[in-house]
Order: C-alpha cells, then structure tokens, then sequence
C-alpha cells in the first residue's frame, strides 16, 4: 500500500497511513441501513396484519354472530304464540284483528285448579272453558281430542266463560288421567305446532289433596247440600256443611299412594318439557301475590286485578277433617312426608 512521507525536521520521520475510501464506508451503512429498514418493516407488518385480522375477526362476530340454538329457545319460550282465529259458527267483527293466545291449564282433580280458573275467568281478555275432557266420548282416541281441540281454539266453543268475540287468551282444564299421559306425544306435538302454552298446576302437600279428594267422592254420592252435589261452593255456610265429613285414610297404602303422585307429576312435566309452559304450586298462588301477574305476564296479557268467588273447604288444621288422624301421624312420621302433618293448606 502506498503511504505518505512527512518531513517535520531532518531528524525526525513520520510515516502516515492514507485516508480510507469515503465509497466503502458509504457502501457499509448503506447496507446497515437495509437491513435494519428491511427488519423494522417485518416487524411492523406481522403487527398490521395481525392487528388487521383481528379487527376483521371482531367485526365479523358482530356483524354475524354465531347463532345459540339454547338461547334462541330460551327467547322463543318467553313470548307466547298469535293467533287470528275464523271461526264457523260466528264473526268477531271488530274483533278480527285481535290476538289470541291459546294455553291449557294441566293439572290433577282437587288440586286448586277450579278457583285458580274462576282468577283467570275474572281477567276481561281470558275465556277458560272448563273441565272439557271429563265425557268420555271427547278423549276416547286421539282424533276426538284433536277435534275438541280445534273447536276451542277456533274460538267454536261455547260456555258461560267465554268471551268469544274479544278473548285474547283461550283455553280450558285438563286432567293428567283424561287422556293427557296416555296420548302426550301426539298432544305434545299439537302444542308445539299450534303454540299453546300449558299451565302446570300442582299442589304440594299431597295429603291435604287427598283428603279432598276424599271428602268429594263421598259428596258425589251422599249429596249433602240439600241433595246437591257440590265440587266448588260459594259461601262459609257451604264450606262448612262440605267439610263436617271426616274421611278414614287407608294408612296400609298412604305411602306408596303419595309416591304415586309424585311420580304422576314428574311424568307428565317431563313428557312437557319440549312446549312452552311453567309450573303452579296452590300453596304460592294462595301465599304469594306475585304468583298471578306471572301468569298474566305468561299469557302475554295486560295486569288487571283477579278475583275469585269461591270458598275453601277444609281451613284450618288438617287434623280437623281426618277421622284416623292419630294412624296418619304415625304412619307419615320419619318419612319424606312427615311435613304434609303440619302444612296449612
């Protein structure tokens, strides 16, 4: 390499190394410099694109979201079916573009559902036609029932209860042994394809029921007012004429009996389950007002105050109205039963 002699003084020699090119160092950070804009850009567009997924991700959730079949069900059970009937045997005139719900009441004899009825009944919009499957001919097959079921709904049935022309929700009672249980799967699927919503209505103490039920089968015979049998009454003086019979408990199957029901009433839930429906207790609807603008509010219907004229038979003490009591006490205590003793309704 070439170098550069300096003279400073004769005795004095200093050798100097030339001066790098200005090129080559130019050439290193320009080299420098690609690589680290080449990394930076990397960098910055793994972070874009990252980024950028992920806001299309979002927006496509909130733009289409995946549907939930559990809460589309659940929304769909919360509002009850419309319905704009024509029916045959009459016009409801100004009345044609009203609404209509369909329910039926779902529950065991003796079990409150005549009072809780007459509640309904008293709401201006609701016609509730009654115990229609007690006759025989109407539940002998399936086909009747379908047909008695049409009439009702088709608003073609006729009762001291309906309000044809202006209901807003019709339906009727019925019995878990009128052909309910053993025709539920056909029903069940007329319930769903018409929207029908059913009312559960049970009674917990199982005891006080039977005692009921009891004391009204005997009636139905002996006619104690004035030769007159009586399922529902009016006045305490009728109440208290109903409830002077004690009927004798067979305690040999009082157990099993209870069992029964139980198992009568989680049967007919369980074949439900699939409709819209909710489920009544007595003993809530008599303790807790609320229990009734639930049920308004089931039926898709305004809040009005509902009323009943009907009395309760058997106030009071259980013990009062059993003629063996001390044998059901004995044989219900201990068990699961034991709180139907001392219940007050």
């Amino acid at each position: 390499m070439a170098e550069y002699i300096c003279l400073f003084h004769k005795d004095t020699l200093i050798i100097k190394s030339r001066k790098k090119s200005p090129l080559l160092s130019r050439t290193v950070v320009l080299l420098f410099a690609v690589v680290c804009g080449f990394y930076i850009c990397t960098v910055c567009l793994k972070q874009i694109s990252t980024t950028t997924k992920f806001k299309f991700q979002n927006i496509q959730v909130i733009e289409n979201p995946t549907p939930d079949s559990n809460i589309i069900e659940q929304v769909d059970a919360q509002i009850p079916t419309l319905h704009y009937p024509k029916p045959e045997t009459f016009s409801r005139g100004e009345c044609t573009q009203n609404p209509v719900r369909f329910f039926a009441i779902l529950s065991m004899q003796r079990s409150g559902s005549g009072w809780f009825e007459t509640l309904l009944n008293s709401h201006i919009n609701i016609s509730s036609n009654g115990e229609i499957f007690s006759p025989m001919d109407r539940r002998k097959n399936i086909s009747t029932i379908i047909q008695t079921l049409d009439r009702v709904y088709n608003l073609d049935w006729f009762n001291s209860a309906s309000k044809n022309e202006c209901s807003a929700a019709v339906g009727f009672k019925w019995m878990l042994n009128q052909g309910l249980i053993e025709h539920h799967k056909q029903i069940v699927e007329y319930f769903n394809q018409q929207g029908v919503s059913a009312v559960f209505l049970f009674r917990r103490n199982l005891l006080r029921r039977m005692v009921s039920l009891l004391a009204n089968s005997y009636d139905r015979y002996a006619k104690l007012l004035n030769g007159t049998h009586k399922s529902h009454v009016h006045s305490e003086e009728e109440a208290a004429a109903l409830s002077r019979y004690m009927p004798i408990i067979n305690c040999t199957s009082l157990i099993s009996d209870l069992k029964d029901v139980e198992m009568d009433v989680v049967k007919a839930i369980k074949y439900f389950n699939s409709t819209r429906h909710m489920v009544l207790y007595y003993e809530d609807l008599i303790t807790n007002n609320t229990k009734l603008q639930d049920v308004e509010e089931f039926l898709g219907l305004p809040q009005m105050e509902l009323s009943s004229r009907q009395v309760k038979i058997h106030k009071g003490l259980l013990s009062d109205f059993v003629k063996n009591w001390d044998d059901v006490v004995k044989t219900l205590n201990g068990t699961q039963y034991e709180s139907f003793l001392e219940a007050d309704y």
